[in-house]
């Protein structure tokens, strides 16, 4: 049991490194820092890493209307998504992903930085 739960947090630590060097690497790519920062949030230490309700969401995708909500962390399903939003996140619970696909739609991260260069960061905010 205790090498399976070494072995997750080595598997979620590498997707998370090779998710990083994506982000820079789409930073470089589109010349655009929008990136650079989402990678430099993400190699943050996990005791600083960023992890956000549904129910701010819901705020922030009120106040910003039809921008893409980015958060540089996990999303946790307490609350509920109130609002129509465009939620991007490295990580997300199952029963958040369930309770965002009602109302709005998902993204991972590594989705997300594979269409840089279709994407546009000023149509975005970053949840810090």
């Amino acid at each position: 049991m205790e090498l399976n739960l070494e072995l997750i947090k080595m598997t979620k630590k590498l997707e998370t490194q090779l998710l990083v060097t994506s982000l820079k690497k789409a930073a470089k790519k589109t010349e655009q820092e929008f990136w650079g920062d989402l990678a430099e949030r993400l190699e943050k230490p996990l005791k600083n890493k960023i992890e956000v309700n549904l129910s701010k969401i819901s705020k922030l995708a009120a106040k910003n209307e039809g921008k893409i909500i980015v958060i540089p962390g996990k999303v946790l399903s307490s609350g509920e998504l109130t609002e129509k939003a465009t939620i991007v996140a490295a990580e997300a619970s199952e029963k958040a992903k369930q309770k965002i696909s009602a109302k709005g739609k998902f993204i991972s991260m590594k989705e997300y930085a594979q269409k840089a260069e279709k994407e546009k960061p000023s149509e975005a905010i970053i949840v810090a």
